[in-house]
């Protein structure tokens, strides 16, 4: 069995208020993964995600779209240590 990766992406534009937290786990739901997605104070998204390599690349693909309304400036992408969850949830 082939060991997870983690990943840990700050998106930013208009990306609060667009539901961006929901497409987030929606997508990364599909895609099997396990984290968490939380606004920012500094008005980005936080997203934080654990699956294997293929599927956090196609997350990140999706991320750099979002969804319909949100309009991406950047997306900032950190390899980051492996922590469990049970499911991909969207934090306060």
């Amino acid at each position: 069995m082939r060991s997870n990766s983690a990943r840990r992406w700050l998106i930013r534009g208009r990306v609060q208020g667009v539901g961006f937290r929901y497409f987030a786990q929606k997508s990364a739901a599909s895609l099997g993964l396990s984290g968490y997605t939380r606004n920012l104070d500094d008005g980005r998204v936080e997203v934080y995600a654990v699956g294997p390599e293929e599927k956090l690349s196609e997350m990140a693909g999706l991320l750099h779209t979002g969804p319909r309304w949100a309009e991406v400036r950047g997306v900032e992408e950190q390899e980051v240590s492996v922590q469990q969850y049970g499911s991909f949830r969207i934090e306060p």
